[in-house]
């Protein structure tokens, strides 16, 4: 290991201003979007509720349809980010938002499965590489030190969406029967709409690369582009110049795409089915969200402390390897105190896991990918990853259905997690690349240990 990163007072007061800018300037609308983007797309958990009273959905139906929204993902991830990385980020943004937000709120109008399932999957589709879109963005604008964190702060998103998710929708359920409209109804309606409001925002206020950005000094503005080119030079010469084809077919990025599968599979399926099981404990409504929320907020705390320790380490395999054990351990305690609050403890510590495995996993491919290699290369990984989000949900509604309890699934969720971690520790393979830090910042290149992901 390399001594981590050096102190915040012995950084240049370049770097130090120019990133806090871009922070201050992005990460609070990027990790709002995604905020309003993760209740549209998971807030389907807690409209069950009424959805089974309303129609009588199985839990195996209920699953195919919560998870049917990533293969709509998946068909055009690729394609989507491709456009972003062409098109610009600024309306390739602004146009899923609106997209998704239409449809998001036309789910309130479902009659049955058939459209349910043709909703969700339409859903995916509008959605398609919103995810990657921002992992390749952060490549834009935030030297290879940062972007743990960043990932980090987009990823708060997560499980403090599922968090409020639970209140807000907890509180709209109780609107049922207000103006002729189910609460479940008032659930896809309301919170919908912030995402269409929001794409205006993102137009008035999201700037494509550095070289546009007029709120940086001509100054900063210089430092950033030179450094981020140092960075991609070094890639280059590192790890060889990746055309597109050769992106999607590597093996490295093909061995980061299983890995987000299975960790994918443990959290969409838990994200899906929390309420449900959670519900189990004959609680109402109101209640169930509530109870809900504390696995994520404890799952918050945990990834901001990875994702710090990750980037302080400059370390990522390790860092993922224990997550993941950690995700194994808390799935696999859940089963046996099903029923009981002890299993809401034992949620809260495989959320510490299934979170703090983000950071560190979303930081490896800007190690040997840039360009439109980058773009189709994290839109490979995290379009394959997806393939969990209908895998974890469909086997734990399926398990459900066949043994009457959600025990077998969460044993089912564990194995996956397992599967991650073993396969980040036999296919990530520490290496020197000699990428220096700061490259044409203003201070010497050090030579500094980084993961690299190879197969074996």
């Amino acid at each position: 290991m390399s001594g981590g990163m050096p102190a915040v007072s012995a950084l240049p007061e370049i770097e130090r201003r120019t990133v806090a800018k871009v922070s201050w300037r992005l990460l609070p609308l990027i990790v709002l979007i995604y905020f309003i983007a993760y209740m549209d797309r998971t807030n389907v958990g807690f409209a069950s509720f009424g959805l089974n009273r309303e129609f009588g959905f199985s839990a195996t139906i209920y699953g195919w349809g919560a998870g049917i929204f990533f293969l709509g993902y998946v068909i055009f991830e690729i394609p989507s980010n491709l456009l972003l990385e062409r098109n610009g980020a600024r309306l390739w943004i602004a146009r899923i938002m609106v997209t998704w937000g239409l449809v998001a709120g036309a789910m309130a109008f479902i009659t049955g499965p058939v459209s349910f399932l043709t909703m969700r999957f339409l859903l995916g589709v509008a959605e398609a590489g919103f995810f990657p879109g921002m992992i390749l963005y952060f490549t834009y604008w935030f030297p290879r030190r940062y972007r743990a964190r960043v990932v980090a702060a987009l990823f708060l998103a997560v499980p403090g969406s599922n968090a409020l998710t639970a209140v807000i929708s907890g509180a709209l359920l109780q609107l049922d029967g207000v103006l002729g409209l189910y609460g479940w109804q008032w659930l896809f309606i309301l919170e919908a709409v912030p995402s269409i409001l929001l794409a205006f925002v993102v137009l008035a206020l999201m700037t494509d690369r550095p070289a546009k950005a007029a709120w940086l000094a001509p100054e900063e503005r210089t430092w950033l582009e030179d450094t981020l080119e140092a960075e991609r030079r070094n890639t280059v010469q590192t790890h060889g110049h990746f055309t597109l084809q050769q992106a999607l077919t590597d093996r490295r990025v093909l061995a980061l795409a299983a890995i987000y599968f299975f960790i994918g599979t443990a959290t969409y399926g838990i994200t899906f089915f929390l309420p449900p099981i959670l519900k189990s404990l004959k609680l109402t409504d109101w209640e169930t969200g509530l109870a809900t929320a504390v696995p994520y907020v404890v799952g918050t705390v945990g990834m901001v402390a990875w994702s710090w320790s990750s980037d302080r380490n400059d370390e990522r395999r390790w860092h993922f390897v224990v997550a993941g054990v950690i995700a194994m351990l808390g799935l696999i305690a859940a089963g046996p105190m099903l029923g009981s609050l002890w299993s809401l403890t034992a949620m809260s510590v495989a959320a510490i896991g299934l979170y703090g495995t983000k950071p560190a996993f979303w930081a490896m491919p800007g190690e040997f990918l840039s360009g439109p290699a980058a773009a189709g290369g994290i839109a490979l990984i995290n379009a394959i990853g997806n393939l969990g989000g209908f895998v974890g949900p469909y086997v734990l509604g399926w398990l459900k259905d066949a043994t009457g309890t959600y025990e077998a699934g969460l044993y089912f969720l564990a194995a996956c997690a397992l599967a991650s971690a073993t396969i980040t520790f036999l296919a990530v393979r520490p290496g020197a690349t000699g990428a220096g830090r700061g490259g044409t910042a203003g201070r010497p290149a050090a030579a500094t240990e980084r993961v690299r992901p190879e197969t074996v």
